[in-house]
C-alpha cells in the first residue's frame, strides 16, 4: 500500500475520533438477551399453574394457616372458571384453609391480561436451527450418488424429528399475563405473575368477549 493510501487512512481514522462518529440521534436498538417463555394450550397447564401457585402461597409466612376465600371473577371465562376450580382443589390438597364464603378470609383473586402483538417484525429462530436444516438436506443428498438404498437416509432424520419435535413451537403474537394475588383489607400479601404463549384461536379462552354479535339472519 502506497504511503498516500496510509496517509488517508491515518486521517480518516483521526477525523473520526475527533468527531465522535460512534454517536446517534436517537438510541440505537438492541435485542434481548435470549430467554424461554412457555406456551399454554391444554387444560393440564392450567392445572399446573395452579399447583405451582397454591404451592408458593402455602410457603408464604402471612398467608400459612389462615382461611382462604378464592374469588371468581366476572364475566367467567372458561380459564377463570376452570383455574378456580383447580386452584381450590390445589389449595385443598396442599393443606389450606379454603373458605366458601369470603367474610373473615383472605382474598385469592386471579386476573389475566391478553396481549396481542400487531408488528413485532423479525424475530430470529433459535441458533442452530438453519446450521441443523442444511446439515439435513446434505445428508439427505448425499444418499443419491454413494448409497444403493437412498431411502435409508430418511430413518436417522426421522429420528431426530421425533426426538425434538416436541421442542419446537411458533413464537406467535397472542400472550396472557396471569397474575394471582392474595389481599386482606385493602392491602396486598401476596403477588405472583406469569406470562405465556397461547394460540391465537384460544384467546377466548381468556378474556370477555364483550358487545353483541351482529348477524344478518332475523
Amino acid at each position: 500500500m502506497s504511503l498516500r493510501i496510509w496517509g488517508v487512512v491515518c486521517l480518516a481514522a483521526t477525523l473520526s475520533g475527533c468527531l465522535k462518529v460512534n454517536t446517534s440521534q436517537a438510541p440505537m436498538a438492541t435485542t434481548w438477551e435470549s430467554s424461554d417463555q412457555q406456551r399454554m394450550q391444554a387444560a393440564h397447564h392450567w392445572d399446573v399453574l395452579a399447583r405451582n401457585e397454591a404451592r408458593n402461597i402455602m410457603a408464604n409466612q402471612r398467608l400459612r394457616g389462615r382461611p382462604l376465600y378464592v374469588f371468581s371473577p366476572q364475566p367467567a371465562t372458561p380459564f377463570a372458571r376452570g383455574f378456580h376450580s383447580l386452584l381450590e382443589s390445589q389449595l385443598v390438597q396442599q393443606g389450606a384453609l379454603v373458605s366458601t364464603q369470603p367474610e373473615g378470609s383472605v382474598l385469592i383473586s386471579p386476573a389475566v391480561q391478553v396481549v396481542r402483538h400487531s408488528d413485532r417484525g423479525f424475530i430470529r429462530r433459535p441458533p442452530g436451527t438453519l446450521t441443523m436444516l442444511a446439515a439435513g438436506v446434505a445428508w439427505a443428498f448425499q444418499p443419491l450418488n454413494h448409497w444403493s438404498e437412498p431411502a435409508l437416509a430418511l430413518i436417522p432424520g426421522a429420528a431426530a424429528f421425533d426426538a425434538f419435535s416436541g421442542n419446537m413451537t411458533e413464537v406467535g403474537n397472542t400472550e396472557v399475563i396471569i397474575t394471582t394475588r392474595a389481599s386482606e383489607f385493602d392491602t396486598l400479601l401476596y403477588s405472583s405473575s406469569n406470562i405465556y404463549y397461547v394460540n391465537a384461536g384460544d384467546s377466548n379462552h381468556y378474556e370477555a368477549q364483550n358487545g353483541l354479535r351482529v348477524s344478518s339472519q332475523w
